[in-house]
């Protein structure tokens, strides 16, 4: 009888709180010693995850790169994805080399996979270079002024002056990572503002994906109905088991929040902004379909305290990164979809990336625990003068990571 009672234990991801009540219901429960009843209430608040991966994480430099690195791993993330908007941005082969340098030193256990920033500084050659070095990863491309540090971005209308490096990351594997937005127009002619930017990009999505067919895009933190609408018509004709070409990243945040949500409150004000309600629907409609083309990125955007509280110039960016795993747990779990958490914030993003446990630094398998926390107001360090606030501060999460 206890082999069975076990067993059942194996519908925990689906069916974990029905499962663990009929079970404290029945008479084999009640039979057993108390060690047993301790080991199966603890078998069902445990869910391993594997080697999660955030692929959209911002490190900044300087102060803020020392204190926010080491939260990769607090926050249950075994692989970073690391974003290269910095001062200035990541275009050449030996700055991205001293930089991962940079975070391993800081963060030992972490794997960082590197980026280089699409401008006109790069070149084929470059990038070749780079990939059959193993410097890169991927090419970040963000159109020019829409977010933090993006000003020597490109220009969405016409990407065709970068074709030949496409072409090139096509041929080296590499990953195209697309901040999906057109910048902002307000003087005649089509407008475009924060809440239809995203929209307004989609049609140069599809075009890329129609004269590259074999590179991989990342239409990276969706927050539209619109995108997801989108990643799901690219891959309309995706068989079982086929590889995903054109795949979609999704925040934390984007899954809890509305425009309502960032109206007034400048530390739930990001780049792209949350949008409608339906909007946030079918996010996580998306990030628990159990499809492979859509997949965990955080975009935490670390900005220090004085930079959102603020009346003029409020910093674009949610920081996420110390509860990463959390969050997405939590709106998982309300959903009652919590099966579905591994392959979003593991399996899904690490097959596209091609990232197996061979390419770790650390072979350490991340562990959801069921444990209250509360997430602080403000977040301090000793012997610095930073401040962050963290997304949802002092609410109450239901989850927290181990590492075995």
């Amino acid at each position: 009888m206890l082999r069975e009672l076990f067993g059942g234990l194996a519908l925990y991801f689906m069916f974990r709180d029905q499962v663990l009540k009929t079970i404290k219901r029945s008479t084999v429960y009640r039979s057993l010693t108390s060690s047993t009843k301790t080991q199966i209430n603890k078998t069902m608040s445990r869910i391993e995850l594997g080697h999660t991966a955030d692929y959209h994480v911002h490190l900044r430099q300087g102060e803020m790169m020392e204190v926010v690195t080491p939260a990769v791993r607090e926050g249950g993330i075994s692989i970073a994805y690391i974003m290269p908007n910095l001062t200035p941005p990541l275009t050449d082969i030996e700055r991205v080399a001293q930089y991962k340098k940079d975070l391993q030193k800081l963060a030992p256990k972490t794997t960082f996979l590197m980026t280089f920033y699409l401008s006109n500084l790069l070149t084929p050659e470059i990038v070749a270079r780079a990939a059959d070095e193993g410097v890169i990863r991927g090419i970040k491309c963000y159109p020019a002024g829409v977010t933090t540090n993006s000003q020597a971005g490109v220009d969405p209308n016409d990407f065709s002056a970068f074709y030949p490096i496409f072409k090139t990351m096509e041929e080296k594997n590499l990953v195209l990572n697309l901040h999906g937005e057109k910048p902002s127009v307000h003087d005649g002619g089509e407008d475009i503002h924060v809440l239809n930017a995203e929209a307004k990009f989609i049609p140069a999505l599809f075009k890329l994906h129609a004269d590259f067919p074999n590179l991989k895009i990342v239409l990276e933190h969706c927050t539209t109905k619109a995108a997801v609408d989108a990643i799901y018509e690219i891959n309309k004709d995706l068989k079982e088991g086929e590889e995903p070409k054109v795949v979609a990243s999704l925040t934390a945040h984007h899954l809890f929040l509305t425009i309502d949500d960032w109206a007034g409150n400048p530390i739930n004000f990001c780049k792209p902004v949350a949008k409608l309600p339906e909007d946030r629907r079918a996010l996580l409609s998306a990030a628990v379909s159990g499809k492979p083309f859509f997949f965990f990125g955080s975009d935490s955007a670390p900005h220090d305290l004085s930079k959102k509280a603020t009346h003029v110039g409020v910093c674009a960016g949610v920081y996420t990164q110390q509860f990463a795993i959390a969050y997405v747990a939590e709106i998982f779990d309300k959903v009652g979809k919590l099966d579905m958490l591994k392959d979003f914030v593991s399996t899904f993003g690490n097959n596209f990336y091609g990232m197996d446990e061979s390419k770790l630094v650390c072979k350490d398998r991340c562990v959801l625990v069921k444990k209250d926390i509360e997430i602080p107001d403000i977040i301090t360090f000793d012997h610095k003068t930073l401040k962050l606030a963290p997304f949802k501060p002092v609410e109450k999460l239901s989850w927290t990571t181990e590492w075995i």
